[in-house]
């Protein structure tokens, strides 16, 4: 498993927003800017986000995006699994009955179950508020990622 730009923007772009929360809708072109990311490859990421009911946005002057839950409710592997799709290693373990015709007699099976477990396990154990509590220790009030 290889965690595309996407995935990474994604959790770049919830913690900015979770960084830079003061009730307002902030604009994506201020999330773009500090986040060296361009606006247009930023909308696609917003679109998957707002889809998946992680934000809120206003339209208009004073528009723009903020979370829709608090922080400590949004897991990493909820944001990579909107982004990225299956988390799974191998692609037998992606649905939820493991439909590989030698699935039964696979000597390998148990490895990336565990593999797939293991992944999963720690993604989901990580919040957003984990990040954003690591981020100001690092670096206090001056946020940069």
């Amino acid at each position: 498993m290889k965690v595309s730009t996407k995935g990474r923007y994604a959790i770049r772009v919830m913690l900015d927003l979770a960084v830079n929360n003061t009730g307002e809708y902030i604009p994506l072109k201020d999330v773009s800017e500090r986040q060296g990311i361009t606006l247009k490859y930023l909308e696609q990421i917003i679109i998957l986000l707002k889809r998946s009911g992680y934000l809120k946005s206003s339209r208009g002057n004073g528009g723009g995006y903020k979370l829709a839950k608090a922080p400590k409710e949004y897991t990493i592997g909820d944001i990579l699994r909107t982004t990225e799709g299956s988390l799974s290693p191998v692609a037998c373990l992606e649905d939820d009955e493991n439909m590989c015709p030698r699935s039964s007699m696979c000597t390998t099976i148990n490895f990336w179950e565990g593999l797939d477990k293991v992944i999963n396990d720690y993604v989901d154990s990580v919040t957003l508020q984990d990040l954003l509590d690591r981020q100001q220790e690092l670096v206090g009030n001056d946020y940069s990622i």
